[in-house]
């Protein structure tokens, strides 16, 4: 969807990396929903398919997650 900001862009989250599936210069946080712009996105879950804005949020998603069951406990 197009904004003022610019489009979301649609990514395919990997181990350490991410590839591009779609243009744009931002995703939205798969918790919160505030905008990560691309350059500064640095946390996500290959696993879930899912960005997050930050450290914390990526490990309170990650805790909700394998309390659910969803990941196994190493």
């Amino acid at each position: 969807m197009l904004d003022r900001f610019g489009r979301s862009a649609r990514l395919l989250y990997e181990s350490g990396s991410y590839r591009v599936i779609e243009a744009g210069d931002h995703v939205n946080c798969a918790v919160t929903g505030q905008r990560i712009p691309l350059a500064s996105l640095r946390y996500w879950s290959h696993e879930l398919q899912e960005p997050y804005f930050n450290a914390d949020i990526a490990t309170a998603r990650y805790a909700e997650m394998r309390a659910k069951g969803r990941f196994e406990g190493k």
